[in-house]
């Protein structure tokens, strides 16, 4: 059997760009860390050190290559194949559990010891779980740097560094240079905008297909997808806004409109998980292939993405909505719940005179709303105001601290929810990527034949035992095959 380190070395020595952000090559004779895809004269086998994570290899003492910069590198699917554990760690991290919070603290939210969590992290990403947070705050920062004009003390609070003393100590060691400096070098390529950053994905991407999946349950005032472009309100912390993001060719552009940037960290995880941009393409189909249904769908959609969500919550109601109706009749009554009880915002971009001006309303506002005057039978606003009362009393929770298992046992418990809303809300809203909604009548005529009666939902959970631990990305192949359109 070939070992990692084999295939690693001959990624590197062919530039495999496959494998850009898979692992990163600590070089010994520089102390200098690179992807695999770097232009620089390829350094001796004997004088070079694979790791799987950036933050691994950081950790180890090297320093970001300034040449191919693995901070732009594609997100890397850390997660893929780990502790369940650990994917939840790296979510949380990712949406700044340690910038204000100690390891302790998210150790008690993961439900184990620090001890183990650290044992976990070392066995699966070979770092720390502050190494990671630090180098994701580092490579921000360092994006930012190259890619806005930012000043150097927006930057310094947006990645998270508490103090532009610290920024500037943290990249003088780590570069050995200053932050300005960088910024001299990169000044030719600094971008006109100073609230656009760029978001690297992993080839193949379908931006149209992702769009159209949007475009079809954008919820009227919140969201919108024109001219190639998808936008939406949000809310995070205090600032309130719209976010923007359209394809740039080899990277999605996302552009910030009447927001700081206090947030953008946290609103630039938010997008990746909402585009889906670090799924583990490779891995997803190597499993999926083996079934010849999938297998065909796959070569029509090869870097299939699974759509998240901006909120949990706002997820949840939708998916209430759409309990045994169209899409389009589901996205009509969003449209009215937003319209009736979402606060207004008034945020003007060049260029779109009618832009989205309505944030979904929070769950207290939906705890006594009237939904039933917004043409919502009974029994879904019921279970609607349930949903809302046990997010404000802490009994439903969209975290990603929350194991899938134990929400979806939550979530069922609410009258209204059943399995089917449970694992469509863990496979957009908790980015659970083997949740999997058996029930859906899409998924079941997927596999209509002239000979044979429609699957049952107990014979499709058998056939998906193969696709474990993707089935979610198989559910949206399935829902993009001719038969089985919808999700």
């Amino acid at each position: 059997m070939t070992s990692s380190n084999e295939i690693f070395e001959r990624a590197r020595l062919s530039r495999d760009a496959r494998f850009d952000g898979r692992f990163f090559v600590g070089v010994r004779t520089t102390g200098i860390y690179c992807r695999p895809i770097c232009p620089a004269n390829a350094p001796k086998s004997e004088n070079v050190t694979f790791y799987r994570t950036a933050a691994a290899a950081g950790e180890a003492g090297f320093r970001p290559c300034l040449r191919c910069r693995p901070e732009c590198a594609p997100g890397t699917p850390a997660w893929a194949g780990t502790s369940t554990t650990v994917q939840r760690g790296l979510r949380l991290i990712a949406e700044g559990a340690l910038d204000d919070g100690s390891l302790e603290n998210l150790a008690e939210r993961l439900g184990v010891t620090s001890r183990h969590l650290r044992r976990l992290f070392s066995k699966h990403l070979g770092a720390s779980p502050l190494a990671v947070a630090h180098t994701q705050r580092l490579h921000f920062a360092k994006n930012l740097i190259d890619q806005t004009s930012l000043s150097m003390r927006d930057i310094s609070v947006a990645a998270g560094f508490g103090s532009v003393r610290r920024f500037n100590d943290t990249f003088r060691k780590t570069y050995g240079r200053t932050p300005g400096e960088l910024r001299r070098r990169r000044a030719a390529t600094v971008m006109a905008s100073a609230l656009s950053v760029q978001l690297a994905y992993r080839a193949p991407f379908d931006w149209d297909r992702l769009l159209a999946f949007f475009a079809a349950r954008a919820t009227p005032g919140v969201e919108q997808v024109r001219d190639g472009r998808y936008l939406r309100t949000i809310s995070i912390g205090t600032a309130h806004g719209v976010v923007e993001v359209r394809n740039a060719g080899d990277h999605l552009l996302l552009s910030l409109h009447g927001i700081g940037t206090t947030a953008l960290f946290s609103i630039v995880q938010r997008v990746r998980s909402l585009f889906d941009l670090d799924a583990a393409t490779d891995d997803i189909a190597a499993v999926l292939s083996v079934d010849p249904v999938l297998k065909r769908l796959l070569k029509k959609n090869p870097g299939v993405r699974v759509p998240g969500s901006w909120d949990g919550f706002e997820l949840a109601v939708r998916a209430i909505l759409g309990q045994q109706v169209s899409v389009s009749a589901a996205t009509t009554l969003a449209g009215r719940i937003a319209k009736r009880y979402g606060e207004r915002i008034d945020v003007s971009i060049d260029g779109l005179p009618d832009t989205p001006n309505r944030l979904f309303p929070a769950p207290q506002k939906l705890v006594r709303a009237r939904l039933e005057n917004l043409g919502i039978i009974g029994s879904r606003a019921r279970t609607i105001r349930s949903v809302a009362s046990a997010v404000v009393d802490g009994t439903l929770c969209f975290d990603a601290a929350v194991a899938p298992d134990s929400f979806c046992e939550t979530f069922k418990s609410i009258k209204g929810v059943g399995d089917w809303t449970a694992q469509y809300v863990a496979m957009r809203a908790l980015k659970d990527p083997d949740a999997f909604p058996a029930s859906d009548l899409g998924l079941l005529r997927a596999f209509d034949t002239a000979e044979t009666e429609r699957m049952k939902p107990a014979e499709l959970l058998r056939r998906a035992e193969a696709w474990r631990p993707w089935r979610a990305y198989a559910a949206l192949l399935l829902w993009g095959s001719d038969a089985g359109a919808g999700g």
